[in-house]
């Protein structure tokens, strides 16, 4: 019989970790640029550039600069793009209603990107944030997000923007009912073949400071979200919300933040199997962006890691600000 001594040498599990082609060899998750979505956020005017002070390395674009970030991002083999508008003050209303504005810069940015790069997917929002006067991602009545009133114009924003191009919707309000007004929206506008990626799962986090800086809403904020995002401290609820979007009929699902959420995305996936993503929001990114920038962290290892960790919680993809950088990384570039 063999002793301790040596059944523990024949056990060692060091053996697969010993050189770079064993543990590529054994590698139980892989990221890849099939794997990316790429957020980027939108301004009027032509030739612009404007830095996004909280995330550094992150631009607003204007359309035509938006167009050559979609053709970077294609020859980099990026799948989808997801663009966030900065709406002018003044074409800002109570009800969000410049979203259904065919001219608007969501539709501008996705005619013009779909015309010069159709081969890369568009991911749009119809959600009002970007478009109302208060910041809130639906109607405001004395000091009440209007459920079904929202509803019905995001619904009608949704048709507007697959009209435009659109190749996927997220709607991100987390109002009740609107997966499925979105979908019957979308198919009485022959529009059938438009899928939809819910934004199921959506916190009231702390972490989306930097985003609202970026489409110039952090400033116009009454009051917060919690009225109509998830609780932090709730895990049964989101599954709650993920089914009733299946129900209403989603094709993927998504959880919202990333890192601080890992335990939803694995209970998600898990529970459901369905195609299943997350957003790495900007506080995420801006503070790995910070701690690299003091020298605290190895900022590329640190942000490749914290995709990794996606993976390994079950997602099938990764809306994250890193997109174009990783790719980058992947392709040796």
């Amino acid at each position: 019989m063999r002793s301790i001594d040596e059944i523990t040498n024949s056990r060692r599990l060091r053996r697969m970790r010993k050189a770079d082609w064993s543990r590529r060899l054994v590698q139980e998750n892989k990221l890849t640029v099939d794997d990316l979505i790429w957020p980027i956020f939108l301004v009027e005017g032509e030739n612009q550039k404007q830095p996004v002070d909280a995330m550094p390395g992150v631009e607003r674009l204007s359309v035509d600069m938006a167009v050559e970030a979609a053709k970077q991002a294609s020859d980099l083999g990026i799948p989808l793009l997801a663009p966030f508008a900065n709406v002018p003050l003044e074409k800002k209303d109570t009800t969000g209603s410049h979203i259904l504005d065919e001219d608007n810069i969501i539709h501008r940015a996705t005619i013009a990107i779909k015309n010069a790069v159709p081969e890369i997917g568009v991911m749009t929002d119809a959600a009002l944030d970007p478009f109302t006067s208060h910041g809130h991602d639906g109607v405001l009545r004395d000091g009440v997000i209007v459920n079904d009133e929202t509803v019905d114009i995001i619904a009608r924003a949704a048709a507007l923007q697959a009209s435009a191009g659109a190749d996927i919707i997220a709607p991100s309000d987390m109002m009740d009912g609107r997966i499925g007004a979105i979908r019957d929206a979308l198919d009485s506008a022959d529009h059938e073949d438009v899928a939809i990626m819910s934004y199921a799962t959506k916190y009231a986090s702390a972490y989306y400071g930097p985003y609202r800086e970026a489409i110039g809403t952090s400033g116009l904020l009454k009051g917060d979200k919690k009225t109509y995002y998830i609780d932090p401290a709730n895990t049964d609820e989101a599954l709650r919300e993920t089914e009733q979007d299946i129900l209403e009929g989603a094709d993927m699902v998504m959880v919202k933040p990333g890192l601080p959420y890992l335990d939803i995305c694995r209970r998600v996936k898990d529970t459901f199997q369905m195609p299943t993503f997350v957003y790495q929001v900007s506080g995420e990114y801006a503070m790995i962006e910070a701690a690299a920038a003091n020298g605290w962290v190895d900022g590329d290892r640190v942000m490749v890691e914290s995709l990794l960790a996606f993976k390994r919680a079950g997602c099938d993809g990764i809306l994250s600000y890193f997109a174009l950088r990783v790719a980058k990384d992947l392709q040796g570039q």
